[in-house]
């Protein structure tokens, strides 16, 4: 093993990791989504790693270019193992440097996975549910929850993730896979988000029918005989059509159009 230099990495750099990786998807882009920002949040390490190295330097650019796709809470994680990498591509000419495109490109998905079940998955839908909640009493604590619940768990997800994945290196991920923790996170983070969407179909999505059936003192609003058979029934069956209708490749523009229209013709007829 013959080694080059000795230059390590100390907490500033990794702070500037840190801070960078708020701005990753600030430049997003159909080609190869955030990868700029990758490129980008890197960039300050490289030039230090690599400052009397161009071509290691350039090389090292390029490869932060390729496409990125993760979830940027937990994007840290990887940039943390990616740091610990070029660490050692730097003090170690026999190191190939290869790998370390090929472990950006294995482990961004399963960091994503997991990003994306817990995060878009679980903590927005809950945090869209309670914001909602007060919304529609008209409290300004709506939107401001929102911000607060969606965005204050990533400080210290960001910063855990960053310094435990430079701690551990390429190894964090094989440890954690091969105890089967990912797999039952995925699982918990999906069984919860989809029971949060289940209740906010429920709670927050109305609709009724006003028509009466029977005759005389029998007469029963019809509304109360669907509720006998399952409460929340219509609402459910609103859901299913627009899950359907994604599911076509309906535009989500076309279905929010189509179904303000509809209500008002439905509520103009007293259907609804």
């Amino acid at each position: 093993m013959t080694t080059n230099s000795n230059t390590k990495l100390d907490k500033k750099d990794l702070m500037g990791v840190f801070w960078r990786s708020w701005r990753q998807d600030a430049v997003w882009n159909f080609e190869r989504q955030q990868n700029l920002g990758s490129a980008y949040t890197m960039s300050r390490l490289v030039g230090k790693l690599y400052k009397d190295d161009k071509e290691k330097r350039a090389r090292a650019l390029q490869r932060h270019l390729d496409f990125m796709a993760i979830t940027p809470h937990l994007s840290t994680l990887l940039y943390g193992i990616l740091a610990a990498m070029e660490e050692e591509n730097a003090n170690n000419s026999d190191f190939d440097e290869t790998s370390i495109s090929a472990v950006r490109a294995s482990l961004m998905g399963p960091i994503a996975g997991v990003g994306d079940s817990l995060i878009w998955g679980t903590l927005r839908i809950i945090a869209a549910g309670i914001a909602i909640s007060f919304s529609a009493g008209g409290s300004i604590l709506g939107p401001i929850l929102f911000l607060l619940i969606i965005n204050l768990p990533s400080i210290p997800l960001r910063y855990v993730c960053l310094f435990k994945g430079y701690e551990m290196g390429t190894n964090f991920f094989k440890k954690i896979q091969d105890s089967g923790i990912m797999d039952t996170v995925t699982y918990v983070a999906s069984t919860v988000g989809l029971m949060v969407i289940g209740c906010m179909t429920a709670s927050l999505v109305s609709f009724e029918i006003p028509l009466m059936v029977g005759s005389g003192d029998f007469v029963q609003p019809l509304q109360s005989y669907l509720d006998q058979i399952m409460p929340a029934l219509l609402p459910l069956g609103v859901f299913g059509v627009m899950y359907f209708l994604l599911g076509k490749k309906v535009k989500t523009t076309t279905i929010l159009l189509g179904t303000i229209i509809l209500s008002i013709v439905f509520s103009y007829f007293g259907i609804v």
